[in-house]
């Protein structure tokens, strides 16, 4: 597996890597201003696991709030991402190996996750490389 550089101390949990079946919940804010719970379909969860960073640009810039996991194995709900406001609360390890500089640029500048820092620690140059994980020069 690779190592993640978090260079901006972003708190991370880890509860995506032992999954290959689930299903997501995503809280977002509306246009009414209102936050609002939508359960993904089903046979999305295998994609979602295999490409987390599409939970990233499930929703519009600013409204998703949070992302929450739930295995087959379990009737519960795990938060897997979560902000308030420009802080990230907690970011899935999984989530952060596979974010790209163009998710950030495109849906989370207004966030902490966009740091020009933290793509300097890790040689991104382009809008495909990654974001919190070493790129080869």
């Amino acid at each position: 597996m690779t190592e993640i550089i978090n260079t901006i101390g972003l708190n991370t949990v880890d509860c995506l890597k032992d999954f290959s079946k689930g299903k997501f919940r995503f809280i977002s804010k509306c246009r009414a201003g209102f936050y609002t719970v939508v359960d993904a379909k089903e046979s999305a969860g295998p994609k979602y696991l295999e490409n987390p960073e599409s939970l990233m640009s499930a929703y519009k810039p600013g409204a998703l709030q949070t992302i929450e996991f739930c295995s087959d194995e379990g009737d519960y709900y795990l938060t897997v991402f979560a902000r308030v406001g420009r802080k990230i609360k907690l970011i899935d390890q999984s989530i952060l190996r596979s974010l790209t500089v163009g998710t950030i640029n495109t849906y989370w500048q207004k966030t902490e996750l966009y740091n020009q820092e933290q793509y300097s620690a890790v040689n991104s140059k382009t809008w495909a490389s990654l974001a919190y994980v070493m790129n080869d020069t």
